[in-house]
């Protein structure tokens, strides 16, 4: 295709572009623009620690390997750069206008020497109290291992220094604790407003309490900040579980190979230079000056103080019309599909469902999957509970997960320990699909509740993450859900389904024939098309696919919020297909794929995106949808996206980001608010 399909990993740094473009926008709440500032930061730290740390990998490579790969990484990574430093500018100019907005509003977020002598007490005395406690620093020159330093932690490089010249000068590390105190100190109100001090300079203010009685008197403090390779390595020992071999590689995650080592642009050459030394550090390429504040994704939980101007109106979850409160929503869905929208609907209803399965003397066994469960999460209590209850719980949870790895092996732990049955995790195989499956005995027959969402089982994400989820009594359906818990414990043995479409077998073949019908539709005159929403296209094979239907006449509209590497409205290749973006309040994360099918449109929803990796390496599940309610329901969501003027962006056009324009006639759509509207709107259609 040459160049007509978009590198991924420089898509990917478009997609970040879009975050920043929400903390530029000034349509948007001051604090909002502050979350997005935390959401962007994050989102680049895990770049680097996946995707930066794999490139790296591949550069080491003999340069006849590269042709495997057709593309080279040393031109990859040479690309990143130059568009990280680009992006850095406006980041920072970004952070500090808002900063500026801020201060109009009297809320001061102060730096180190902007106190007055009383704010000082306080901070002293919060310091002694609070944070204190939990600093260890580590003399420099005794620092025997430099892989003991935490990955993506700030850490503060502090000259000691008397000011008698009765001792030598030393270095310390100072580690800011904010794994365990928050990162912003919010000083009480005055009548000049409310100041917010960093905990890093909070520890600045107080290095004297810390070093004084060792006989120092005078400090500089620079902070760094490493971020490492986070790829595990599995190594195959049969004399272990697979639970011992995950903790073994998270303990390995974090000594991983440096990739980035950012630094306070004003460090002095000389602390620099002896910091290097100390650490080993001598690629240039993964050294970058910053500021002297890291990690901006604490802005994401920034403190929730002033006025509510500066904030997103509330948008409130409501409950789903067919599931009024006090009555049974097996009653319901045995009647009726019922398809929940988060965070439009409230997530309550999934740990609803849970807990009248874990009661009812009719419920025999409940099946479910997990990937990434809330920190105190309400789902993993009810399924202990049912286990409690003598139901018969069997939970497949994801140990594989990135990132929530050590998370879910305590989860793990703690159902065991419960009583519920663990389905092992499967080497390789992911299990990203998200299933629940309740038998229950009604008369002599078992009735099988099944619900298939495209997101996890997460109350925390499910206020910010838009996702779609069926509750179901159709037979074929739990049949099959059920046959899908026997494949996760005999992974190499595929099931002969008839409506789930399934990973690593089936998925991207289904939909190649899918868009091979839609072509043979627009061949034969007939109306032809297809709506596709997902996170992420790469897919080689269905990118050739998409541009051979739009060679055909299909008209093809795709939603898709992160990477693409299809690029659009090329003549005679793609001019028939339109690809937007829409970042906005919450992070658009569900699948849905809609197909013309001749004047009678077929419906699914899914776990996976089109990549390799949700294709070839990961147990996904793709659902139809039958119900023409839910299928109206759809179709008026996606058109209500497909609409937006004010937070859809153009992808992979001319100007990169281009933000979906306002044509006469035309009013503004946002269409997160209007779909609200839509839902809050909307009345129950059980009869």
């Amino acid at each position: 295709m040459g160049g007509k399909m978009i590198n991924r990993e420089i898509s990917w740094l478009h997609f970040n572009a879009r975050v920043l473009q929400e903390a530029m926008d000034t349509a948007n709440p001051l604090c909002e623009r502050l979350r997005f500032i935390g959401i962007y930061s994050n989102n680049r730290d895990e770049f680097f620690r996946v995707r930066v740390a794999t490139l790296r990998r591949l550069k080491e490579l003999k340069k006849e390997k590269h042709e495997f790969l057709r593309y080279d990484p040393s031109k990859t990574l040479k690309e990143i750069r130059q568009i990280i430093d680009e992006q850095e500018q406006t980041y920072m100019s970004t952070y500090l206008n808002i900063r500026e907005g801020l201060q109009n509003e009297n809320i001061f977020i102060v730096g180190h020497g902007d106190l007055d002598p009383a704010q000082i007490l306080l901070v002293k005395e919060y310091f002694s109290e609070e944070v204190h406690p939990h600093l260890f620093p580590i003399m420099l020159n005794g620092l025997r291992d430099v892989q003991n330093l935490r990955d993506n932690a700030i850490y503060l490089v502090v000259k000691l220094s008397s000011s008698k010249g009765l001792l030598s000068d030393d270095f310390a590390l100072v580690k800011v604790p904010t794994s365990r105190v928050s990162r912003f100190f919010v000083l009480p109100e005055t009548k000049a407003g409310i100041s917010i001090v960093l905990l890093d300079d909070v520890i600045r203010y107080n290095l004297d309490e810390i070093f004084m009685p060792f006989g120092y008197d005078t400090f500089d403090a620079y902070s760094i900040k490493f971020t490492r390779d986070a790829e595990l390595d599995l190594e195959n020992d049969v004399s272990k579980s697979f639970i011992e071999i995950m903790a073994e590689s998270l303990k390995q995650r974090k000594k991983g190979a440096p990739v980035r080592f950012i630094h306070d642009k004003n460090m002095p050459d000389e602390i620099l230079e002896h910091v290097l030394k100390k650490f080993k550090i001598t690629k240039k390429d993964i050294l970058i000056p910053g500021w002297q504040y890291h990690n901006f994704r604490d802005f994401m939980s920034f403190p929730h103080i002033g006025p509510e101007h500066l904030w997103d109106k509330p948008m409130t979850p409501i409950r789903h019309p067919d599931l009024p409160p006090y009555v049974s929503i097996f009653k319901v869905i045995r009647e009726k599909d019922v398809m929940l929208h988060f965070p439009y609907h409230t997530f309550n209803h999934i740990i609803d469902l849970l807990r009248e399965a874990s009661i009812d003397p009719k419920v025999r066994s409940i099946k479910m999957t997990l990937y990434r469960a809330a920190r105190d999460s309400n789902v993993i209590n009810a399924l202990a509970n049912a286990a409690r209850n003598g139901k018969s719980v069997t939970v497949f949870l994801e140990l594989q997960a990135r990132f929530d790895e050590k998370a879910n092996i305590q989860w793990s732990e703690k159902l065991h320990e419960e009583g519920v049955k663990i389905i092992k995790t499967i080497p390789g195989l992911k299990v990203h699909s998200k299933l629940l499956l309740i038998r229950r005995k009604e008369g002599k027959n078992d009735v099988y509740y099944s619900n298939i969402s495209t997101g996890n089982y997460n109350e925390s994400t499910a206020r910010v993450y838009a996702d779609d989820s069926l509750l179901t009594s159709d037979e074929q359906i739990g049949l099959e859900v059920g046959q899908m818990f026997r494949l996760f414990e005999t992974p190499y043995s595929p099931p002969n389904l008839k409506k789930l479409v399934i990973s690593p077998y089936r998925v991207r073949k289904h939909f190649i024939n899918l868009l091979s019908a839609e072509i043979r539709f627009a061949k034969e005159g007939k109306d032809a098309w297809a709506i596709l929403k997902m996170n992420s296209l790469v897919d080689e094979e269905l990118v050739k696919k998409l541009y051979q239907a739009s060679q055909a006449g299909v008209r093809i509209q795709i939603i898709c919020r992160g990477i693409c590497v299809l690029t659009p409205g090329i003549a005679g290749l793609s001019e028939n297909i339109e690809v937007i973006s829409i970042v906005d309040r919450f992070l658009e994360h569900s699948r849905v794929f809609v197909f013309a099918n001749n004047g009678d449109p077929l419906y699914w929803i899914a776990s996976a995106d089109w990549m390799v990796r949700n294709l070839d390496h990961r147990f996904e599940v793709v659902t139809p949808i039958d119900d023409p309610a839910i299928k109206k329901e759809f179709y008026d969501m996606l058109k209500i996206q497909l609409s937006d003027n004010c937070k859809a962006r153009l992808l992979n056009g001319p100007i990169v980001n281009e933000y979906k324009k306002i044509n006469d006639g035309e009013v503004a759509l946002r269409s997160q608010p209007a779909i609200y509207t839509y839902f809050s709107n909307k009345k129950s259609t059980t009869k």
